[in-house]
């Protein structure tokens, strides 16, 4: 049987070699290297039971040891984050100097600043969950299990790192939250307070939308572009819709462009395909669709 595959490991080596000369993609520039994504992973946990203390570690909480925690994770997640920002910005940049390790520690201790605003726009979120699923039991039970508000979180956490232009770590995080939970929310979008993602499992979030306050969507919900031929010339133009206060929007919708504005008020039905705007305090529904039922096997 061995003699049958037989095959010359050195041609195979001598072509793949070919093509780490022939595409600098393949090899690493000189002197610098691309962030760690287990460390990320690793940071996005420990945020996490920052945001969530008592829920996904191993520590109890009191408010006596509150400060010794919190300074303990903090000064974990500067570590760290400052080492990855450094990263990614000198691969970026092509160079790893004294300056770069001093704007990434710069930028970490601006993050750091924003979790308590983080936190508290979170506990929204978890109320938001809260109202709109009477299959929730608990506040608890929300934190603890629902796919929706962890990809919730992870975007939370990552938006602040886009919004300062840090390259590759908001995506390895939200990449991250979208392997775990089915929910695709790129870290360039903004969302406001109380939102709630019920199930889950297919919602596309594109970079350039902008969803308000109080807003609710259901499983399989895409808020994206009408097109993306147009590649790189595209980037930074507003591309995906704007969702206004208190909208709810059903499974399997799909709301496309950067012009498409659903108004406030508004509820979208499932499998609705929109691509112009919608007036505030409208319903949106697609025609029940006409059953055809037929054979002999539904009599018995």
């Amino acid at each position: 049987m061995k003699d049958k595959f037989k095959i010359n490991v050195q041609d195979i080596v001598e072509d793949i070699t070919a093509n780490y000369l022939t595409e600098e993609l393949f090899l690493a520039k000189e002197g610098v290297k691309l962030p760690d994504r287990s460390a990320i992973i690793s940071m996005i946990s420990e945020l996490r039971k920052l945001m969530f203390p008592g829920y996904f570690g191993t520590e109890r909480m009191d408010c006596t040891l509150a400060p010794y925690f919190i300074g303990q994770k903090l000064t974990h997640v500067f570590d760290t984050l400052s080492a990855q920002i450094n990263l990614a910005l000198s691969y970026t940049n092509g160079v790893s100097n004294e300056e770069t390790q001093e704007e990434a520690a710069t930028i970490a201790v601006e993050y750091l600043k924003q979790l308590p605003r983080i936190q508290r726009t979170l506990l929204t979120d978890i109320q938001a969950a809260y109202d709109g699923d009477p299959a929730a039991g608990s506040k608890e039970q929300i934190i603890f299990s629902y796919p929706g508000l962890y990809a919730i979180f992870v975007y939370r956490i990552a938006h602040e790192l886009y919004i300062r232009k840090i390259p590759f770590i908001p995506r390895i995080m939200t990449e991250y939250a979208h392997s775990r939970t089915g929910i695709d929310i790129n870290a360039g979008a903004t969302i406001g307070d109380y939102f709630f993602i019920d199930h889950g499992t297919g919602v596309v979030i594109g970079e350039t939308t902008i969803i308000g306050e109080n807003v609710k969507l259901f499983q399989g919900v895409t808020i994206g572009a009408l097109s993306t031929r147009g590649g790189q010339s595209l980037a930074g133009v507003k591309r995906h819709p704007t969702i206004e206060d208190n909208v709810t929007i059903y499974s399997g919708a799909s709301i496309l462009g950067g012009e498409t504005v659903i108004g406030h008020d508004s509820v979208i039905g499932g499998n609705a395909f929109i691509t112009k705007s919608v007036p505030a305090h409208t319903k949106v529904s697609i025609k029940n669709p006409e059953l055809c039922i037929s054979g002999d096997g539904f009599d018995r």
